[in-house]
This record gives structure tokens, sequence and C-alpha cells, in this order.
């Protein structure tokens, strides 16, 4: 179904995630460890849905947001965020993501986001 490039710093939730889309059609286009990757594999892979942390080094989800927004204004964004990162979350949607979800991820709540924005 849809190609996504999933963007975190932390393997294990890239990995988490990765095995969450397994259970659908979708496919992992690609990771990146942190926002410039995510950025740089965007330009290059042109994925259906960006799932991405706000907390990266580097670069940050929400620079990352804006620069792949910059490329392309139609893409869909979908922020990962720890409880507590609320002000950040907010500043994400501002910058263009189009939907937010929790560490630690519920796949029910993964698969909604996806499936809202596709």
């Amino acid at each position: 179904m849809a190609a996504i490039l999933i963007a975190d710093d932390a393997k294990f939730m890239r990995v988490t995630l990765t095995r969450i889309l397994e259970k659908t059609d979708h496919t992992v286009a690609g990771e990146a460890e942190n926002g410039k990757e995510a950025v740089e594999l965007y330009r290059r892979l042109r994925p259906d849905l960006v799932i991405m942390d706000i907390t990266m080094p580097v670069m940050n989800g929400i620079e990352a947001v804006r620069a792949i927004k910059e490329i392309d204004p139609r893409a869909k964004i979908i922020i990962c965020s720890a409880l507590g990162q609320q002000r950040m979350v907010v500043e994400a949607i501002e910058a263009g993501a189009a939907d937010f979800i929790v560490k630690p991820f519920e796949e029910t709540r993964v698969l909604e986001a996806i499936a809202r924005l596709l």
C-alpha cells in the first residue's frame, strides 16, 4: 500500500514501528537516525508518509518537518513524541505535521494515524 519513511534516533523505536508496519500492506521505504538524514531520504525516496520523532540529534523533528515541507508542501508527516512534549507537538503541527502519536506506541493508534492520512 504505502511506502513509509521512519525517522528516529532510537533503533528500538525504528524496529518497533517496522514490526507494526510489517503486519500491514505498508512497506518501510527507509530509516533515518536524525532529521537531516530524514530530509535527505525524503528528497531521494519520496515516500507516501513519514513517521518522525521530535527529539533527534543533528536536526530535530520540527526542523525536519519544515525542510520536508519546503521540498514537498503535500508531504504527509506524523510526529512521535514522549509524554510531556505537548509544546513541541504543537510546534510540529504548526510546521506542517499532520498528526502525532505518543511513545510508547500503541499499535492501533499508529495504524489509525496512518489510515487517516492515506
